[in-house]
């Protein structure tokens, strides 16, 4: 256990974090996506190599990128949460545009 938790004891402020926990999806469904759909700001390669995308699937925290039972990609900007992980993990690859969205559109965050 963690020297400052020990420390803390019952009752403290870090052994009530620790009896708290977090759910991260109930946070998420706070935010406010305005979604361009006029003007996608992230847009894929024809054909994206399926081992790029691959790596997508698993990184992008919101579940932007998908593979289903049959091998068929999908992916939709709406609610991105503009961390830029996809753009990190597989730069230029397979993603041929990654821009903040305009003003006024994308992520609102409620909490954090």
């Amino acid at each position: 256990m963690n020297k400052a938790v020990e420390q803390d004891g019952p009752g403290g402020i870090a052994s009530d974090l620790l009896q708290n926990t977090v759910n991260v999806d109930e946070y998420l469904a706070q935010n406010r996506y305005s979604v361009d759909e006029e003007n996608a700001h992230i847009e894929l390669v024809a054909n994206p190599d399926p081992a790029e995308f691959a790596k997508l699937v698993r990184v992008c925290p919101a579940g932007l990128y998908r593979q289903d039972a049959d091998g068929n990609l999908s992916f939709d900007y709406a609610g991105c949460l503009e961390c830029g992980s996809c753009r990190i993990v597989c730069g230029d690859t397979i993603i041929a545009k990654w821009s903040n969205p305009g003003p006024t559109m994308g992520v609102e965050y409620r909490y954090g």
